[in-house]
């Protein structure tokens, strides 16, 4: 078989999603041709489909480095390099891109997405706009504006992108799931029939599809308190999510008992670093515990930039000193006795692609309880606030939302979701007994009875002085959102999300049961 026929072949093989057979012949080509530019590409997009981002810059870089001004290459090593969250050597890609071809629809595209992760999403949609005028009936570059005008609040806008949307595409389900975000369902409501309907041609749907109408019906019947047609949504779309995820659970009691062995000796309250002056507020808990919500209501202080659900530590914690999910101690204890604070730094000058106006930052990764240690040693004049909901209420909403995240992947199963919360409570009791004095608890039930008094208190921890602003973040906040409660904490509090966890009693009980609460 010749060159051109065995490059046709992966061509087909690609277009069918057969990426470890496309791999296996670029591989082969190059044996012969090292230099063949369009096969390195077409490796490194293999690489990129099944994950193996470090693998796919290989090929990508190499590509790059025999035809310079190749776009396509350029594009797609600028999307590698993002993945990695190696974020200014991809802006910097997206950036020659757009000098050779100011028009090019994907680099527009890509570079708006990169601009949206870093929560420049004012940049991001003139992009997108941009874009849009190159090719107005492009469904992916109107949905991702859509979604973008959804994150700064600005809800009409989003909800005119979606309906432009399915003139073209009326079965679009990303773009149902979005309006759904948006809608407060009534009886009767047409858009749930909608919905419904396209859920009955299901050979005409993918698996995540249906995952994403599921869970927007469940939403829908709670709406109206269909609660057990609700359930039933909700747990054939997280059983659907469950059958096509990869997950260890094994893993979380390997990390727990690494991270309490590592720092049961180590005085966390005693200064072990100098800082560079920055001041971290980090936002930690269970997802769906209602750290967005108090992002948004300290990133309103006229002294503080919201940043959002960072991966940075995480990211650091993880390529330094996590070696099959066991922390590495002696690496560790001397990155503590060193004269430098390389954790601090790597994290800050991840910071300055943000171009942040304030040195008092929010950093709301929840996860990051995790790594409380790391953040009372390394980041000194940090300030950690703890967002408490109720077990239930906290555990069901897990239940009724599909994460993007890989770290997510625990969350499609009943017991899976009770045995995080263990791993987190029993993580967060070990904290409070090393430093109780250094993490603010703020309970979600709380701050819904006294909104006045919670945001006062939350607001002096942090060492503010006081902003009547707070009261009112959901007129004043400007602050992108990214996360799934994007549509609830552009809302005043409200409380209506206390103890609905009781409608769904009956049907949540192996969850229930195997939280370890009293």
């Amino acid at each position: 078989m010749s060159i051109d026929q065995k490059i046709k072949t992966l061509q087909i093989n690609f277009q069918l999603k057969k990426f470890k057979e496309v791999v296996d012949g670029c591989e082969d080509i190059l044996k012969k041709e090292p230099n063949n530019v369009y096969v390195l590409n077409l490796c490194g997009l293999a690489f990129q489909n099944i994950n193996k981002i470090n693998l796919s810059v290989k090929f990508f870089e190499k590509a790059n480095l025999l035809e310079t001004h190749n776009i396509s290459v350029m594009n797609n090593l600028a999307n590698s390099y993002k993945g990695l969250g190696k974020l200014s050597l991809s802006k910097k890609l997206y950036l020659e891109v757009l000098k050779i071809d100011s028009k090019n629809l994907i680099a527009l595209h890509n570079f708006a997405n990169l601009k949206k992760y870093l929560l420049d999403f004012r940049g991001a949609i003139e992009l997108y706009i941009n874009a849009l005028s190159i090719d107005k009936k492009n469904t992916v570059i109107r949905f991702n504006l859509a979604t973008a005008y959804h994150g700064v609040g600005d809800l009409k806008k989003a909800k005119n992108e979606a309906l432009e949307i399915l003139k073209i595409d009326p079965t679009n389900v990303p773009t149902h799931k979005l309006i759904s975000s948006m809608n407060k369902y009534h009886e009767g409501d047409p858009h749930l029939s909608e919905m419904e309907d396209i859920l009955k041609k299901q050979k005409m749907i993918s698996t995540e599809e249906r995952v994403d109408l599921h869970y927007s019906l469940g939403k829908a019947y709670e709406d109206i308190k269909e609660f057990e047609k609700s359930f039933n949504h909700l747990e054939l779309a997280n059983r659907l999510k469950n059958d096509h995820i990869e997950y260890k659970k094994e893993n979380l009691e390997i990390l727990s008992e690494s991270i309490i062995e590592v720092f049961k000796d180590i005085d966390l309250n005693k200064p072990n670093k100098e800082s560079n002056n920055s001041s971290i507020i980090f936002i930690i808990g269970m997802p769906r515990s209602g750290t967005t919500l108090i992002e948004q209501i300290i990133s309103t202080h006229r002294d503080v930039c919201g940043a959002g659900e960072l991966i940075y530590l995480e990211d650091i914690v993880t390529e330094n000193f996590l070696k099959n999910n066991r922390l590495i101690k002696p690496k560790i204890l001397s990155e503590i006795k060193s004269h430098n604070n390389k954790i601090e730094n790597q994290y800050n000058e991840l910071l300055k692609l943000h171009n942040f106006e304030s040195k008092n930052i929010t950093d709301k990764a929840p996860h990051n309880f995790r790594w409380i240690g790391f953040i009372k040693i390394f980041f000194p004049n940090s300030k950690i606030v703890h967002c408490i909901r109720k077990p239930k209420d906290n555990c069901l909403s897990l239940f009724k939302n599909n994460f993007i995240s890989n770290s997510m992947n625990w969350s499609y199963s009943q017991k899976n979701i009770a045995t995080y919360y263990n791993f987190y409570d029993k993580l967060m009791k070990f904290w409070k007994r090393k430093t109780p004095e250094s993490i603010y608890d703020i309970h979600y039930e709380n701050l819904i009875d006294s909104p006045v008094e919670e945001i006062k208190k939350l607001i002096k921890f942090c060492n503010l002085s006081w902003d009547k602003n707070c009261l009112n973040f959901h007129k004043k906040n400007k602050t992108p959102i990214k996360t799934v409660s994007v549509s609830q904490a552009r809302k005043p509090l409200y409380g209506s999300s206390i103890n609905v966890s009781d409608y769904y009693e009956k049907y949540l009980n192996i969850m229930f049961k195997n939280l370890n609460i009293k």
